[in-house]
């Protein structure tokens, strides 16, 4: 097993130099899982926040040669369970095949004030050999 834990370039980066972005562990079966740290965006609503971190996660993903049809399980912390509808519409737009496994939680708040939604994910990667090229 390989992990290799960064910020590719090609993505936007996090908003504090105190954590990684992306966690990839190599299996020696050619598998992989790609785990994502929370991800945040700027907007007034949490239609416009959640469109900005489906962005960031598909750039993340991509530069691990993954793409959002890869996401296996999926975290969100609203902080307003009443937004709910609101996320995911937009949710469902970005992520248009089987749905993954999910949680949602309501937190008090996040850790910006501005931040209204939050979003974790997991991907799996079947066969990484025929993704080389990864880390732009």
């Amino acid at each position: 097993m390989q992990i290799t834990i960064d910020n590719p370039p090609s993505a936007p980066q996090p908003l504090s130099p105190y954590y990684s972005q992306v966690a990839r562990v190599e299996h020696a079966d050619g598998s992989a899982l790609l785990f994502l740290s929370g991800q945040i965006a700027q907007g007034a609503t949490v239609a416009e926040q959640t469109r900005g971190i489906f962005e960031t996660i598909a750039a993340l993903l991509a530069a691990h040669g993954a793409t959002l049809a890869d996401v296996i399980n999926i975290r969100t912390c609203l902080t307003d369970i009443g937004t709910l509808d609101e996320y995911g519409t937009v949710r469902r737009q970005f992520l248009t095949g089987t749905p993954p496994t999910s949680m949602t939680f309501e937190v008090p708040r996040l850790f910006r004030p501005e931040a209204l939604v939050e979003v974790e994910v997991v991907a799996a990667l079947a066969d990484v050999g025929a993704r080389r090229g990864f880390l732009n």
